[in-house]
């Protein structure tokens, strides 16, 4: 069976390295990070980049799930309203695929700690982990499995992510 992973969490609860981390556990993987799409500068959300980034997210998912070569395609993206993880889904040609969408979740703790660490190394603005702790909660309200990435490595989260849908 082909999967296509879709993980959402907010900011800076490991969906990259989770990601990445499931890429490399699992045969004819590919990958695609939302955030590449949004790389620009200066950064600007509106309805004009918003439209491209979703058409650019779209466009390269379609490419992996037609593609052939892959039975895993792994996708992370904040999506912290289901009409957008619904609207990518809908734009997907993903016939004979499995969609395992997930929401990755971690502690206000955690997330401090993160964001502190990232913000240490130049990864992040000082204002990230405010924005961040106001789009922790909305994942509960999404109707998706969550994964609580507070304690575990992203490798474990990556494993319990895997037995979570295959099992």
């Amino acid at each position: 069976m082909k999967r296509l992973y879709m993980l959402c969490g907010a900011m800076g609860v490991g969906k990259t390295a989770t990601g990445l981390a499931l890429r490399d556990s699992l045969p004819n993987c590919a990958f695609l990070d939302g955030d590449w799409c949004w790389d620009m500068h200066p950064f600007r959300v509106t309805e004009t980049t918003r439209r491209v980034v979703l058409d650019n997210i779209c466009h390269a998912l379609n490419n992996f799930l037609t593609c052939g070569a892959f039975e895993n395609v792994v996708f992370c993206w904040v999506m912290h309203r289901r009409e957008i993880l619904d609207g990518i889904l809908r734009r997907l040609d993903a016939r004979g695929w499995e969609v395992c969408a997930a929401a990755l979740v971690c502690s206000p703790a955690a997330l401090a700690s993160r964001h502190a660490a990232d913000a240490a190394a130049g990864k992040r603005g000082a204002d990230s982990l405010e924005r961040a702790l106001v789009y922790l909660p909305l994942y509960a309200g999404l109707g998706l499995p969550r994964l609580d990435t507070s304690l575990c490595t992203p490798a474990e989260a990556a494993a319990q992510l895997i037995r979570m849908f295959e099992g």
